[in-house]
């Protein structure tokens, strides 16, 4: 005689023993990086200045360094600015070593406009980190208007874009 398990039942089952053995995923940052990843290749792709893009770049880094520092326990690695910095030197590297540096004509004020746009991106988003610190700790912690830690880097991007956009331009 042979026993059937209603379906019901399998179901449970397999439900029961997935909660066991996976872990949830948390595919906002993720998405968001790699729609930022891909916008930032299709801008280069469409002609836009190496300096802008790597703006954007070193902001990605500095998003997703925070943002990885959020999910590790060990207290020695819980640090935002140093994962930063890790990433920033990755970058440095990989960008020096694939030769995507160093061509002339390719530079502003005499630096070469990746390693000035990386560096300005990294400046920009600490200074955007520290603005969102500095204005939670007037206000008790609390954010003064709903994704503040969101805005506020962006809106620094944005205007660090446009005035970097203008002095191309223009130089």
């Amino acid at each position: 005689m042979k026993v059937v398990c209603p379906a019901g039942i399998r179901y449970n089952i397999c439900m029961f023993l997935l909660d066991l053995f996976v872990k949830p995923a948390y595919a906002q940052c993720p998405v968001c990086v790699v729609t930022v990843g891909s916008g930032l290749f299709l801008a280069k792709k469409l002609g836009i200045d190496d300096l802008l893009v790597s703006i954007w770049l070193s902001g990605l880094n500095t998003a997703i360094a925070f943002w990885m520092v959020s999910k590790i326990k060990k207290q020695v690695l819980n640090n935002g600015y140093l994962w930063t910095m890790v990433f920033f030197i990755l970058t440095l590297a990989y960008v020096i070593l694939t030769k995507q540096v160093g061509h002339a004509g390719n530079t502003f004020l005499g630096i070469d406009k990746i390693i000035f746009g990386l560096t300005t991106g990294l400046i920009v988003s600490v200074l955007a980190i520290l603005t969102d610190k500095l204005l939670r700790s007037k206000n008790s912690g609390k954010v003064f208007f709903p994704y503040q830690k969101v805005v506020i880097p962006i809106i620094l991007l944005v205007i660090s874009t446009l005035v970097f956009s203008l002095l191309l331009k223009y130089t």
